[in-house]
This record gives structure tokens, C-alpha cells and sequence, in this order.
């Protein structure tokens, strides 16, 4: 974490500047898509979104690290152990690791509901047990707690131009979004951890079984029923892409481009494996740097001319919109309690 970005988010206490420095190394080393993105919001904002992802990203890192020989076992006491902490923090005790500092901190300053965090650690807890899911249905109830809810942690950082509660379900979606698109890019990492988080339905209707993935990912053959299926997953996930974008617009302008610029990027991951011949078996699709320039590059003018524009007011003359500011809106009134928007649970290095 920049000292810029921690005084301007109004961080003072020592180890507490120390834990959301933690959190931002991990953004920047591991989700490449959404950190830059994250540039792009008002300096004051950044550091509530690197403390969440560094609390999903190291949750995430104990289920599925594959260089290291634990034991689901293992992991699940890890995970017991991060979840104590968690609630520990949120009573306001002081606890050992700096994510859970981090975040405890930044959803006391922004009223972000407890029990979203929860919900995500559940949802990382049946990955230990979980290898498959049978229907599109059942993989969304996974992902409630794996995507949406993090979108729904980001919401009040964000602020919004409308009630909370009407931008939430677009966060959630366009949580879901992302995590989709991770799931189908990594296809065969996932493959390797003994999942399939393609709904089983989906690759049956097109002769499509967790044997045949498995033959292909070891041989490096292709086979024409994976290439349809994988082709409809991706258009599946570009039905969830449309849901979720008339959210952006009901975001805080100065926040709004930083979504855009990750909405755009995630989005252009679909267009890579299908230019890829939907390969992600064998290997994962990737974004060119001067694509993610370009388009970095237009959010970054983008959230300027926002930063450079009156503020809107309702017919009143008031503030219509909720600040991202630490728990208040403008005008100084308390911002609503509720959820939140922004990255998911990667599933391996969230590069492009």
C-alpha cells in the first residue's frame, strides 16, 4: 500500500498500515486484472479493495495451492482457524494475521455485512469435498459465496447513484461473471485439483463427462463434444455478462470506470479462449499487454473526466448518491448498512 493511498483512506495506526501493505502486495502479484483496475478508483478507495481481495486471495490460496503436500484435513483447519480470527476481528479483538486485520477494518468503516465473509469461507470450506456440480442451479449456490458476495462486499466501497439495495443484484452478477470466466479459462487446472466446476448437465447435453475432460487434459487430444460444450459454457457466461452491466450505471461515476475497465478486461478473456479454438483444457487462454494497455488506458480517461465533473444532486439540491467514504454519505449522512462488488475467487493466477 502506498503511504498516498493509506493517509488518503484516513489508515494511521502503524500495524494497521502494515496489514493493508500486505493485502496490496497481493493484488498486485496475483490479480493482475482487477489491481489495475483498482487504479483507476479515487486514491481513497483503494485500500478497503486491496484488504478484501487479500482476504479472498488468501483464503483461496489454502484450499488450492498446489505447491504445498497439505492435506484436505489439513486445509480445513486452516480454514477453521482463518474463520475464528475473522470473527475474532469483527468483535474488535486484535488478531495475528494481517488480511483479517485488514478486512475486519475495512468492513467496520464501510458497514459491510459479516455475514458475506462467512458465506465465502463456506463456499471455499466444500471445495474440500466438493469435486463436481450437477447443475447450473447447484453451482450457483456455490457461487453465492464464492463470487456474489464479494461483489456485494464491494458495493458500499464503490457507492452508489441509487439505493444499495437496487445496485446489489448487479454486483452479485457481475460477481458470478468473473468467476465463470475463471472457471471456464481453467478448465484444466482445475482439472488437476480433482474438480469440474462446469455444470455436469451442461457437458452432458453435449456428450460431454468428467472422463472425457480427464483423456484430453492427459493425452493433450482435442475432442469436438468438448469444444461445443465449452462454446456453450462461454455463451452462458456472456448471458450472465449482459445481466450484470446496467449495474455499472448505477455506480458512483468516479468509481464506475474502474468496474468498466475490469468488466471489459474479464469480458475479453471469452474472446481469447474462443480465438484459442476453446483449448483451455490443454492450456490457458491470455490477453495481450497492449489490449489491457488500451483499455487501461480509456478507464483511466474515463474516471479523470468523472473526477473533473459536478457532483449530480436530486431535484432538492441534495446528494443523490451514497460515497464510497468510510461509512458516510455526502452531506455527512450515515450510508446504509448492506453489501458490496469486485474481485472473485481467482482460481489460479488472475492473469490475462
Amino acid at each position: 500500500m502506498t503511504a498516498r493511498e493509506l493517509d488518503a483512506a484516513g489508515i494511521t495506526d502503524p500495524s494497521l498500515r502494515a496489514a493493508y501493505t500486505a493485502c496490496r502486495r497481493l493484488n498486485a502479484r496475483h490479480g493482475k486484472t482487477y489491481f489495475l483496475a483498482t487504479r483507476l478508483l479515487p486514491v481513497d478507495r483503494r485500500a478497503a479493495v486491496h484488504a478484501l481481495y487479500g482476504f479472498a486471495r488468501y483464503a483461496d490460496d489454502i484450499v488450492d495451492d498446489l505447491g504445498t503436500t497439505a492435506t484436505p484435513r489439513d486445509r480445513g483447519d486452516a480454514l477453521d482457524a482463518l474463520e475464528r480470527q475473522w470473527l475474532r476481528a469483527v468483535r474488535g479483538e486484535r488478531v495475528p494475521q494481517p488480511v483479517v486485520r485488514a478486512a475486519a477494518d475495512t468492513r467496520a468503516r464501510y458497514g459491510i455485512e459479516a455475514r458475506h465473509f462467512c458465506d465465502f469461507l463456506a463456499s471455499m470450506r466444500s471445495d474440500l469435498s466438493v469435486g463436481e456440480y450437477a447443475t447450473y442451479a447447484d453451482l450457483r449456490g456455490y457461487m453465492h459465496g464464492s463470487a456474489a458476495v464479494i461483489g456485494l462486499q464491494m458495493v458500499p466501497v464503490l457507492g452508489t447513484v441509487v439505493p444499495r439495495e437496487e445496485a446489489e443484484p448487479y454486483a452479485a452478477a457481475l460477481g458470478m461473471a468473473f468467476q465463470l470466466t475463471n472457471f471456464l479459462r481453467d478448465v484444466g487446472e482445475d482439472l488437476d485439483r480433482g474438480r469440474v466446476y462446469l455444470p455436469a448437465d451442461l457437458l452432458a447435453s453435449h456428450g460431454v463427462d468428467r472422463d472425457l475432460l480427464g483423456w484430453s487434459r492427459l493425452t493433450g487430444r482435442r475432442d469436438a463434444r468438448i469444444t461445443s460444450a465449452l462454446r456453450a459454457a462461454a455463451a452462458l457466461t456472456r448471458d450472465v455478462y449482459r445481466a450484470a452491466e446496467p449495474g455499472i450505471g448505477r455506480l458512483d461515476p468516479v468509481s464506475a470506470p474502474c468496474v468498466r475497465t475490469a468488466f471489459v478486461l474479464y469480458g475479453d478473456i471469452l474472446g481469447a479462449i474462443e480465438r484459442d479454438g476453446y483449448a483451455v483444457v490443454h492450456r490457458r487462454a491470455v490477453v495481450g499487454r497492449r489490449r489491457r494497455a488500451a483499455v487501461a488506458l480509456r478507464g483511466l480517461a474515463g474516471a479523470l473526466a468523472a473526477r473533473r465533473a459536478p457532483r449530480p444532486a436530486d431535484r432538492a439540491g441534495g446528494p443523490r448518491w451514497r460515497t464510497g467514504r468510510a461509512g458516510a454519505g455526502y452531506g455527512g449522512e450515515p450510508a446504509a448498512p448492506g453489501g458490496g462488488g469486485g474481485p472473485t475467487r481467482r482460481r489460479g493466477e488472475d492473469t490475462v
